[in-house]
């Protein structure tokens, strides 16, 4: 299989595309996989742009076991569409973003929801924004983004066979 890569998106990259980078990343590193797959994250919007992830999702994806120290916030780009083998959408009004704006409509198929598309088991079609909440929902969104981590890396496993 050549490179692939996956772009994980929130609204502004604070707090969980970057959340799901680093998680994704610590198990790809796990993985037969972890030469063969790039990842990255952005954010829909420019609000954030070079900060670090928000402290709160730092210091509990810490405590899980994960760095999210070295990830910058950066806005996405037209040429990402073109990049990236997959954009992974956080939640419904990102993935409707990413819709409107990629450059063609032929980009549309790269665009996926993270829970729906890669954890259909779990009883949440999105991951939730734990910004404006206290812990619980930064510790909620790890939980989330560890299975659906485990969902994208089976389903790159079998595009690797």
């Amino acid at each position: 299989m050549p490179r692939f890569s996956v772009l994980f998106v929130c609204l502004g990259n604070i707090c969980r595309s970057p959340t799901a980078e680093g998680i994704f990343k610590h198990k790809l590193d796990q993985t037969e996989l972890s030469d063969l797959v790039f990842v990255d994250s952005a954010g829909t919007s420019a609000h954030h742009v070079g900060e670090s992830p928000d402290p709160r999702a730092q210091e509990e994806a810490k405590r899980a076991g994960y760095d999210l120290s070295f990830i910058r916030s950066r806005q996405v780009r037209d040429v990402d569409f073109h990049e990236f083998d997959l954009i992974v959408a956080m939640d419904d009004s990102n993935y409707y973003n990413l819709q409107d704006l990629a450059p063609e409509p032929d980009y549309h198929e790269k665009i996926k929801l993270f829970l729906a598309d890669f954890a259909p088991q779990l009883p949440k079609r999105e991951v939730p924004d734990p910004y404006y909440g206290g812990k619980q929902g930064f510790v909620e969104v790890i939980e989330l983004i560890e299975a659906a981590s485990d969902g994208l890396i089976e389903h790159l496993r079998k595009l690797h066979q």
